[in-house]
């Protein structure tokens, strides 16, 4: 018999802005508190549990020592539960979702959880923002060597992308206003409440206070400031700190199923998973191989974007989600709409989570019945998956 894969419930913390509102959660201690309330949120037996896999880009200081061990020990769920970390850069958590669904498919597993945390203000970020740098302490010599040495940061990979597909730094700042301005109006109008995790912040001048809204996002974001600000990575260039996702603090859980067993235990599963994939392409670039992997989620299910009520591209920098619309010639007004990571704030290892959660809760408010998501990584990768609402 076919098993199905379902996310039975999806839950993310509000994103904090590095150094804000998250900086005193120890991200063992975001994600224990963001998986517990995910558990007690679905009424699931938490025995039923096979594993919880969670993604996390940045395995340095409180980062290491298995997140996702510790951090389901913390949330109280049983010693007997195995959890396991794993690094796809910015794909993380959606990777987490897919080893999660592709072990329920498999048969072994019938209740996981996929999930992703990252705390930005506790850790040191390395290499990895380096202007004009490159990461040169990840690489051997023999992977140097093939590249002729040049394996840039992601900031200068976004230059070459945004040179070769002709960007101007015009059309960047304007879809970064509107990634300000579609989250601050979903926000406004509710559209991610539901899937908030109720916890505390603290403030810049130490008061803690219930954390209701992501807080990167700027409603009044004003075009004209966006405009003067100063590349980063060229001073010829076009990237800079308002057309790029921002470094940030968050974590995001969603427990995965297969569907009989779901029904069976009488809940209610939400979306079912249709497609997974993952690509890779030019390290150099790093940001174009979501162009093949939605590719591949399509084609392992002969679906074609067409047949995409809506489409999540993570806005690591502008270019990426407007190289998709542009290879794809999808509709603007389906892309992205509740803006992305350069409005909300992008901590790597939960984004893909948050991100799918985002997706299915959209597709529930729309009553719409296929997504799409898709995560550029570093070294050329990504991940894509397609997701169908349950009605």
């Amino acid at each position: 018999m076919t098993r199905e894969a379902v996310i039975v419930d999806a839950v993310r913390t509000p994103v904090g802005k590095r150094g804000g509102q998250l900086r005193t959660w120890h991200p063992v201690d975001l994600l224990a508190h963001t998986l517990s309330h995910l558990v007690q949120r679905t009424g699931l037996d938490p025995d039923r549990l096979s594993d919880v896999i969670v993604g996390c880009a940045i395995q340095r200081g409180e980062q290491t020592g298995n997140v996702a061990r510790n951090a389901l020990l913390g949330a109280g769920l049983p010693i007997t539960l195995p959890g396991t970390t794993l690094d796809r850069q910015c794909g993380s958590g959606q990777q987490a979702v897919h080893f999660a669904a592709q072990a329920i498919k498999s048969g072994e597993y019938d209740f996981a959880i996929g999930a992703g945390v990252e705390s930005m203000s506790r850790v040191d970020l390395g290499p990895l923002f380096v202007p004009g740098g490159g990461q040169g302490d990840w690489y051997g010599e023999r992977v140097l060597a093939r590249f002729d040495g040049n394996l840039p940061a992601q900031g200068p990979s976004a230059e070459l992308v945004a040179a070769k597909w002709g960007f101007t730094r015009e059309q960047l700042d304007a879809f970064s206003v509107q990634s300000h301005r579609r989250a601050a109006a979903a926000t406004d109008a509710g559209h991610f409440a539901s899937a908030l995790v109720p916890l505390d912040g603290t403030d810049k001048d130490g008061s803690v206070a219930p954390m209701t809204r992501d807080e990167g996002m700027r409603p009044d974001v004003d075009p004209a400031r966006v405009a003067a600000l100063q590349p980063v990575f060229s001073p010829d260039g076009v990237i800079t700190a308002g057309n790029a996702s921002q470094t940030s603090d968050g974590a995001a859980a969603l427990l995965v199923a297969d569907r009989a067993a779901t029904e069976a235990a009488g809940l209610r599963p939400r979306a079912r998973i249709v497609s997974m994939a993952v690509a890779a392409d030019d390290p150099v670039l790093q940001f174009t191989a979501v162009i093949p992997a939605s590719r591949k989620a399509l084609d392992q299910v002969g679906m074609t974007v067409g047949d995409i009520d809506l489409v999540e591209v993570n806005e690591a920098f502008s270019p990426v989600p407007l190289l998709w619309r542009e290879e794809f010639g999808y509709p603007e007004d389906q892309l992205n709409v509740n803006g992305g990571s350069i409005a909300i704030g992008h901590p790597l290892g939960s984004t893909g989570a948050r991100l799918l959660t985002q997706l299915v809760n959209e597709l529930e408010r729309r009553q719409a019945r296929y997504g799409l998501l898709t995560i550029c990584e570093g070294g050329g990768m990504a991940n894509a998956t397609i997701v169908e609402r349950i009605a």
